[in-house]
């Protein structure tokens, strides 16, 4: 079909539709490697032409994890670092999407920046994190250029993200290395535990406090501890892990006044209140 639509002379084949993406962006994107070549067989067809998000045939082969379009592309004068308008790179979209063969094939170009930041700060490493791409944050940090540890603009770390969505076994990873700070806040306070607690990740929690550097009853910007966030949303094994903690302080009040037992009481959690009522 793509055959006959190319014959007559007067086709443009790298006219883009009114989202500014061309044929060539949109087969990139599906995967369908016979019409890609095809199409970067016809003289007058931008590789490297951006659509109306800034994004690129490779980028949307990228996203979609097409290893084999995106050898094709960048066997041609492509750019394989080429941010869009968000400053997402090709690769940052493969590691956000844990597309591990295309962020292999990527990595292995010098133009690639393995490290490079989006417009919010976030590196490809945090994407991986934050999605508990394992594979793919393993791959990233084997190479020396990656920060571990690298804050995006809000101060969140790899760590912090993969804290908040509960990815143990990333968070182990990322616990092995000694350039990470286990208890680094974000810019509001809150710290890898402060937001493992109030997502009700045990497991997360359990190795955070296994950490000599991590502060259980560190408060943030707003006066919260750990346990007050546990409390609040009804985390009962959370509670009583916190409890055990000698330098937990049960009765710690947030900047209004507000403590643990009075969260969990106006949210109707018995147990909480039981058990941070507790002499």
């Amino acid at each position: 079909m793509v055959q006959l639509l190319l014959g007559p002379a007067a086709i443009d084949p790298d006219k883009p539709g009114n989202d500014s993406r061309t044929p060539l962006w949109r087969a990139a994107g599906g995967g369908h490697v016979e019409v890609v070549k095809l199409l970067l067989g016809q003289e007058d067809v931008n590789p490297d032409k951006l659509d109306w998000l800034g994004m690129t045939p490779l980028s949307n082969a990228s996203w979609e994890g097409h290893e084999e379009v995106v050898k094709i592309l960048l066997g041609r004068e492509v750019i394989p670092d080429m941010p869009d308008y968000r400053g997402n790179t090709p690769l940052s979209y493969a590691a956000w999407e844990g597309h591990e063969g295309v962020v292999r094939i990527l990595l292995g170009r010098e133009e690639v920046d393995p490290d490079k930041p989006d417009d919010l700060g976030r590196t490809p490493l945090s994407y991986a994190a934050r999605e508990g791409h394992e594979g793919v944050v393993r791959m990233l940090l084997g190479r020396g250029e990656v920060n571990p540890d690298k804050p995006d603009d809000l101060c969140r770390t790899p760590l912090l993200y993969d804290a908040r969505e509960g990815h143990e076994r990333v968070v182990r990873i990322l616990l092995g290395r000694e350039e990470v700070s286990p208890d680094k806040p974000e810019d509001s306070g809150r710290t890898p535990l402060s937001y493992a607690a109030r997502e009700g990740h045990e497991g997360v929690v359990r190795m955070l406090l296994g950490i000599e550097e991590v502060n259980p009853d560190k408060p943030d910007d707003l006066g919260r501890t750990p346990l007050l966030y546990a409390a609040r949303e009804g985390h009962e094994g959370l509670v009583k892990i916190l409890l055990q903690r000698d330098d937990v302080h049960p009765d710690k009040p947030d900047n209004h006044g507000s403590t643990p037992l009075s969260f969990a009481a106006e949210c109707g959690h018995e147990y909480v209140v039981k058990n941070t009522s507790r002499e």
